[in-house]
């Protein structure tokens, strides 16, 4: 390339590294950067510890578990008087059908806590009549019902119920024992019962009750199922991640010694599982086909809380195996594009596989960072629980009759001689739901945002350190004169030890710019999620540039921080001096970025995909019981896609783990081959670092690269082949 050319190319994407005798590799002495986003940092993770040491001390995480009675009781909580109760049985469950229920999640009647639901039905006024009838109606009385007591004053106080009916627990509530008896709707196999006043009442009135007392309980009763089934099966479940973990492991090793064949078995058998997934899911569409019910559509069936329904219909089965082709489509369209480019990557990744085998302690660094991920995701999880529950009970007047104070606020101490009680006798104060209008409890959606922001804070950090500390380690390899004599004795540790004391600042700096672009993502799709009913096209289209735009900025602020935290890595200078020098660099080498780069990402995305792939299908036929041989084996589930979604999910978190290793190597090897490029000439004066398969590799690349490093390689190669060919001829 011409000089002029040179200084133009230049001139636009900044000046290249010059020739430093005394540079080899990361800068040991070196000050701390970004102090003032570090204090920034330390300041708030001493808030992120008093938000969650005051939540802490007003939560009461037995509000989501226990039912609560009309006082505000929690039923069948250990140490107290109600731990033999454990179940909620309502007096008059036909008034949960009223509206107000959806709009305060809780029924205007008493409720009260019992040891077991009623068996059969009874009425006060029959049981009043017999002792032993009278004694069994008690237990689902207040305290303070004697035999001397009238029928009138029982009800008049609201002490006893007017009828029992039988019933069945269901999430900790007792609700009538429904059922369907040709065609008509029946409860204790009876069709009418007696509403306690003498009427005759048909079975289907209960319905309306059980229907909206169960709605507002229907998320609650899908996440107790589903712990119930992690109860059953965690250890599988473990047992499933250990197998990721020891594939994905093995998978790496055999990377380091098999490079080439491994990437291309590897591709092989990502085309066979997909195609597997394919034939799966024909054979099933197949085998529904005249099933009664099949050809319900999605659209027709609806939300249903028992995700197992889905899977009954052929239209699912069909969608699976549409999405199927369509990867398998790409990846083999991909592969056939840039077959030429996978020979390159390929012995991109032998390079790297190279520097993981001098730096072996870097393959179980993830592990490390996954313990900090898991405290992170711990203490956020279990502020927001103490968070969400630190309200105060709230006791609102409930009537059988008009009256002005319907609804309002009441204290259940001294109801019972309040205005509110004189002017309305057949209310009652009921507790109503968890609230509160001190000033802690009106900063508590302020506080669920601030712990939101910090755990994405925190979980960048983390993220960020951990690729900080590998690239200081691979850049270590890389610029070792003689490797591995020149490396410290132990480069992660080296390298994390420089990120934590020079650069925490520039490590809270970056994920702060990166958690600053996810909140507004956030608070993008819960803005969306709110407005769905009230958007016209204009707002669904602003929302959804709004959305697409964030997303992208997103992908590239994580892409231009990965490269800065390279450079940290290097040569310790500030997050913003680092991004450029990063940015400049990538945009004077354009061409390897997008060719070399990129197809080396997506070759270990494939590695990923297999390891998941395979750990899926194993974990579909173990959970499912559709192998014979593990039928008597695998825990019976309400789910049993739960513990497969818990492997597969968990499954990628290993597999990517492990190969962010090498993607992270990748990357930095990547950068300093750029650097070494602008640095050196290859002579015995300036040598490069680079090795000679390396060098090798990207002489092949350099003619079809533009840039005047690519173009200095080219020659510096031209020059060592005419020399040889003269030599040969003399």
């Amino acid at each position: 390339m011409p000089d002029g050319g040179e200084d133009q190319f230049y001139g636009k994407n900044g000046e290249p590294r010059k020739y430093d005798a005394n540079f080899k590799g990361p800068i040991q002495n070196r000050g701390c950067t970004d102090i003032v986003c570090c204090i920034l940092f330390v300041i708030a993770i001493l808030g992120y510890i008093a938000v969650g040491i005051l939540a802490w001390s007003q939560g009461d995480p037995r509000k989501v578990i226990y039912p609560t009675d009309s006082r505000g009781q929690f039923c069948g909580q250990a140490g107290t008087p109600l731990a033999n109760k454990p179940l909620l049985f309502y007096f008059n469950i036909m008034k949960c059908a009223s509206p107000m229920v959806l709009l305060e999640f809780q029924c205007p009647t008493t409720q009260m806590c019992v040891e077991k639901c009623p068996e059969k039905f009874m009425t006060l006024v029959k049981a009043y009549t017999n002792n032993n009838d009278f004694a069994y109606y008690k237990n689902f009385c207040k305290e303070g019902v004697t035999n001397t007591m009238g029928i009138p004053q029982i009800l008049s106080l609201g002490l006893c119920p007017a009828m029992l009916t039988p019933s069945r627990p269901f999430t900790r509530r007792c609700f009538p024992a429904l059922g369907l008896k040709g065609g008509v709707v029946t409860v204790g196999n009876n069709s009418h019962f007696d509403d306690g006043s003498g009427n005759m009442r048909d079975a289907k009135d209960l319905m309306d009750g059980v229907k909206n007392a169960t709605l507002v309980i229907e998320a609650r009763q899908v996440v107790m199922k589903i712990f119930e089934d992690y109860t059953q099966s965690w250890y599988w479940i473990l047992i499933g991640l250990v197998i990721a973990m020891l594939t994905s492991l093995l998978f790496i090793v055999l990377l380091r010694f098999l490079a080439g064949i491994m990437v291309w078995i590897m591709i092989v058998l990502v085309i066979l599982v997909v195609g597997y997934g394919i034939f799966h899911c024909y054979m099933e569409y197949a085998a529904l086909k005249g099933e009664a019910g099949a050809n319900v559509t999605l659209q027709d069936l609806g939300f249903q809380t028992d995700f197992a329904v889905y899977l009954q219909i052929r239209q699912t089965w069909l969608a699976f195996m549409i999405i199927l082709a369509i990867v398998e489509v790409i990846i083999i369209l991909l592969l056939i594009f840039l077959r030429k480019r996978i020979l390159i990557a390929i012995a991109l990744i032998k390079e790297a596989s190279r520097a993981v085998a001098h730096v072996m302690s870097s393959l179980f660094y993830p592990l490390f960072t996954f313990v900090l991920l898991a405290m992170v995701i711990a203490y956020w999880a279990v502020t927001a629980v103490f968070l969400s529950t630190s309200n105060e009970p709230i006791y609102k007047v409930f009537n059988e009759t008009a009256c002005d104070h319907s609804r309002t606020t009441c204290d259940p101490a001294n109801y019972s001689t309040s205005i509110e009680k004189a002017q309305c006798p057949d209310s009652q104060c009921l507790f109503a739901f968890y609230g509160g209008e001190t000033p802690y409890h009106k900063y508590l959606i302020g506080l669920q945002f601030y712990n939101v922001f910090l755990f994405f804070w925190c979980a960048n950090f983390v993220t960020a350190l951990g690729q900080m500390t590998l690239a200081g380690a691979f850049a270590s390899y890389y610029w070792a004169t003689v490797k591995p004599d020149d490396m410290p004795a132990f480069p992660v540790f080296s390298s994390l030890g420089r990120s934590l004391r020079y650069h925490t600042g520039t490590l809270a700096f970056g994920s702060l710019i990166l958690s600053i672009v996810q909140i507004i993502r956030v608070l993008l799709e819960y803005l969306d999620h709110k407005l769905k009913g009230a958007q016209n096209k204009f707002t669904k289209f602003l929302l959804c540039c709004l959305k697409c735009c964030f997303w992208c900025l997103e992908k590239i602020i994580k892409f231009l921080n990965r490269n800065a935290y390279i450079m940290v890595a290097i040569y310790g200078k500030s997050f913003c001096t680092s991004a450029r020098d990063a940015f400049l660099l990538l945009m004077r080498n354009m061409i390897r970025v997008a060719v070399l780069d990129k197809v080396t990402d997506f070759l270990l995305f494939l590695g990923k995909l297999l390891i998941v792939g395979l750990v899926g299908i194993f974990a579909f036929f173990f959970f499912s019981g559709r192998v014979k041989a593990f039928e008597n084996t695998a825990p019976h589930l309400n789910y049993y896609w739960v513990p497969i979604l818990t492997v597969v999910v968990g499954s990628y978190l290993i597999a990517h783990g492990f190969f962010s290793v090498y993607a992270m190597c990748v990357d930095t090897l990547f950068l300093c081959f750029c650097e070494d490029l602008e640095r050196n000439d290859g002579s015995a004066a300036k040598p490069y670092y680079m090795s000679s398969t390396l060098r090798e590799i990207l002489w092949k690349k350099a003619a079809e690269d533009p840039s005047p490093s690519s173009a200095r390689l080219q020659d510096d190669g031209d020059l060592k082949q005419r020399a040889l060919e003269e030599e040969e001829a003399a």
